[in-house]
């Protein structure tokens, strides 16, 4: 790795005009480490915006194949970090080494992922209505409609996951595939890996020739509200609170030209226990459930934070069964001070709640978290009491009772939007319980069966979304391909001549994309 500097990340240069300097931590220790970092001034970040501002034409106007090529000469460079570059990453989170290589190569894979959208060149979504100049009673011009980048896009960086959701991640990953140049916002808690992993980026942008101010870095707390509010910025993607994420939305939407947010803030991911399947198999549902809940210190946004099960026998030694595997979990580290806390306090508001029972677990104490598992009554649910509603962000989760079926549905009603839902069942169960799946596919992005939803695959189908508070635009998802779709917005050109029309929308057009013809569906050569 080369020698940190510290300094923002401009229009292909470093800057460190501001005299406020910033340390990141060791999150084992607590111990700062010895490279300073420079909050950016204000004049710094107007400065990226409108640098970002400035690439944008030449960058959305370079062929996908060239922005292709961008993205994965980023995959290169990120996988060229080598094992200090792990350690350091370990040092600033706590997480082990062997999540870090993995999730360095998720983070490479998706982009490369998204250079393969922009080889096969579906994301410009064309479509085609060719003229009808013989039409009654009025003939109908040549109308041809494809899909371009907003513009430079604010992301701002997760604290979970340093790689994958960070200065590389997916947001920036869309963005740059789209044809957005990234102002990207460095998250406090693993400065320095934003730092080499950034070096990565303007590494592979020089390289592949990309215009200067594609990509740009500012370091800082305080400094989201002056990107955000910037009149470059056309988009904003963010993981995080719900707290961060709706007042990014609330300055967004009162800016003189309100912009997109994307944000993903905040599921408690419930899991549906049905009766059959702890006939079949409980012991393991309760050893999977209870290895999901802790995976990561539980520091996952599709943490399975809830578990609904109705009454019985069966259901209440399945409770007990978990509650022995929570109470025999160890003590983790978790990312740092800031995560510790808040964990503490959603704990507390759990242990205070009449209606919620504390079934297993250690007193929190010191500088790790201790796993906890809790009971609440189903009628907190039911009711919409807020406490249910929100994420407690670390490894517990709290366990729900209903009476019967019509209960259950009851329950599900009440619940908020949600990232996941997850239902454990025999074929008996899905057959009885038959109207979850329809319930759920309101309340949720992604539904599984018999699975458990700490683990998001990048791939074409995959939904990491859903309705508020979960996102804060349920259209979208901030994982797998179609991540793109929040970048990019339609423009129809009418009468335009063959030659003078963007290459997705010629009639002899390079991509073989799926378009439509006269209104009715085509498929190109594949």
């Amino acid at each position: 790795m080369s020698q940190f500097l510290g300094h923002n990340y401009i229009g292909g240069q470093r800057s460190a005009n501001g005299s406020v300097t910033l340390k990141s931590v060791d999150a084992s220790t607590g111990e700062a480490l010895p490279q300073d970092f420079y909050q950016a001034t204000p004049q710094e970040v107007d400065a990226a915006a409108k640098a970002a501002a400035q690439a944008y034409p030449a960058y959305r106007a370079l062929s996908a194949a060239r922005r292709a090529q961008f993205l994965d000469a980023i995959a290169d460079e990120l996988d060229a970090l080598g094992d200090d570059f792990v350690a350091l990453v370990c040092r600033e989170t706590a997480l082990p080494a062997a999540r870090i290589k993995g999730e360095r190569g998720r983070t490479s894979g998706q982009m490369r992922l998204f250079a393969s959208v922009l080889r096969r060149g579906d994301f410009y979504g064309a479509r085609i209505d060719k003229a009808l100049p013989e039409r009654q009673p009025l003939p109908r011009p040549d109308l041809r409609q494809y899909r371009i980048g907003l513009g430079p896009v604010a992301v701002f960086g997760a604290s979970n996951f340093p790689l994958a959701f960070s200065t590389a991640g997916g947001d920036t990953a869309a963005a740059l595939a789209a044809g957005c140049p990234v102002v990207f916002k460095a998250h406090s808690g693993h400065m320095a890996t934003a730092e080499c992993v950034a070096d990565a980026i303007i590494r592979a942008a020089e390289a592949s020739g990309m215009p200067a101010g594609v990509f740009n870095m500012i370091f800082g707390g305080g400094v989201g509200e002056a990107l955000v509010k910037h009149p470059a910025i056309q988009a904003v993607g963010f993981t995080g609170s719900l707290k961060g994420g709706r007042a990014l939305c609330d300055m967004a939407a009162a800016r003189t030209q309100p912009i997109p947010v994307f944000a993903e803030m905040s599921s408690i991911n419930p899991v549906i226990v049905l009766p059959q399947a702890l006939q079949a198999r409980a012991e393991s549902v309760a050893r999977d459930l209870t290895a999901s809940v802790v995976q990561g210190c539980g520091q996952f946004c599709t943490n399975p934070g809830l578990v609904i099960g109705l009454a019985s026998p069966a259901f209440t030694a399945f409770t007990q069964q978990v509650a022995q595997l929570i109470g025999d979990q160890p003590a983790q580290t978790m990312l740092n001070a800031g995560t510790l806390g808040s964990y503490g306090k959603g704990l507390e508001k759990l242990l205070a709640h009449p209606g919620i029972e504390h079934l297993a677990g250690n007193p929190q104490a010191g500088n790790q978290a201790q796993p906890q598992l809790f009971k609440a009554d189903v009628r907190l649910l039911i009711d919409g009491d807020e406490v249910l509603q929100e994420e407690v962000f670390g490894p517990t989760t709290v366990f729900v009772e209903v009476a019967d079926q019509a209960q259950l549905s009851a329950a599900l009603h009440g619940l908020h939007g949600q990232l996941t839902a997850t239902i454990i069942g025999e074929l008996n169960d899905l057959q009885q319980f038959a109207e979850l799946t329809p319930l759920l596919e309101q309340k949720v992005g992604r539904i599984l069966l018999n699975g458990y939803p700490t683990g998001v695959e990048v791939c074409d189908a995959m939904v990491h979304g859903g309705p508020y508070p979960a996102t804060s635009d349920a259209r979208g998802t901030s994982v797998g391909t179609l991540a793109i779709d929040r970048f990019l917005r339609p423009v129809c050109f009418q009468n335009y001549p063959d030659s003078l029309l963007p290459d997705a929308l010629k009639n002899a057009n390079p991509l073989r994309i799926q378009r439509l013809v006269d209104g009715t569906p085509s498929r190109d050569p594949l």
